[in-house]
């Protein structure tokens, strides 16, 4: 890249889950501006109006490069057969002419946080909060790696979109810190497995989002849901787009130590 060109991140294949709304339809807007010709998204969701509208977006985009190709994928990651339509697409979206390959894991959930730890003693809905926020993302990056394999010209990157979560307890939040810390640790396996990978665990922030409507009015611990309703009431919450251009300014530098949690504050 010359010193006059606009950084970018290659003529890039990008898989993007929970990108119908909040942080991931902001991911897939930004990164529709920094790859190159040729390149495609692949855009993965539950809402398929949600995500036809936002791929009739950046089709009329004039930020978007030349021949962006974007593909809907109207699937439940927490289901194999969601995993192997995205995969589908993906393969179909792929030229030979493509030098990276960028998943960004966001589709997350943020569980029942009106409780607290003593009364999930259903298995069958912890499995699934888990099967849907860890199992999940474990087996669609390892399905895209074997998709995709390391080659010479070749760039793989991986995202996990993280929160204070899996490094701090939140009380009434067990689900959703106990998800975030799976996922943490499995993408430091990941980079720790793949030096030739680029693993990058981003926590956005608090976001101005519906997740955080529910934070802020469900949360069962008291002090914890004032801290939301605060930090709303004084305008402290992040918009996705404030968030997610520093995540993009992270992969656009590609400085970061792979496997690294990496807060918005610390960008």
């Amino acid at each position: 890249m010359s010193s006059t060109e606009s950084p970018h991140l290659g003529r890039a294949l990008c898989i993007i889950t929970g990108a119908s709304r909040g942080f991931g339809r902001t991911v897939a807007r930004e990164m529709s501006r920094v790859v190159q010709p040729g390149s495609a998204l692949v855009l993965a969701a539950r809402s398929g109006d949600d995500l036809r509208a936002l791929q009739a977006e950046l089709a009329g985009s004039e930020a978007a490069p030349a021949g962006l190709v974007v593909e809907c994928v109207v699937a439940n990651v927490g289901e194999t057969e969601g995993l192997e339509s995205i995969i589908r697409a993906a393969r179909d979206a792929f030229s030979q002419e493509m030098d990276h390959i960028i998943l960004v894991n966001n589709a997350a959930t943020l569980g029942d946080v009106s409780r607290y730890f003593n009364s999930f003693t259903d298995m069958a809905e912890v499995d699934s909060y888990l099967s849907l926020n860890v199992s999940s993302s474990l087996c669609l990056t390892a399905r895209v790696l074997q998709a995709f394999p390391q080659r010479t010209g070749l760039r793989r990157t991986v995202v996990n979109v993280t929160s204070l979560c899996a490094l701090e307890p939140f009380c009434s939040w067990v689900l959703y810190c106990t998800g975030k810390a799976a996922r943490e640790m499995m993408f430091r396996v990941l980079a720790k497995e793949e030096p030739d990978l680029r693993v990058l665990s981003y926590s956005p922030g608090p976001l101005d989002t519906a997740m955080q409507v529910v934070a802020r009015s469900e949360t069962a611990h008291p002090n914890l849901r004032k801290t939301f309703s605060d930090m709303f009431a004084q305008g402290k919450l992040l918009t996705c787009e404030a968030s997610c251009s520093k995540m993009m300014k992270l992969l656009l530098e590609d400085s970061f130590t792979s496997g690294a949690h990496i807060d918005v504050y610390d960008v």
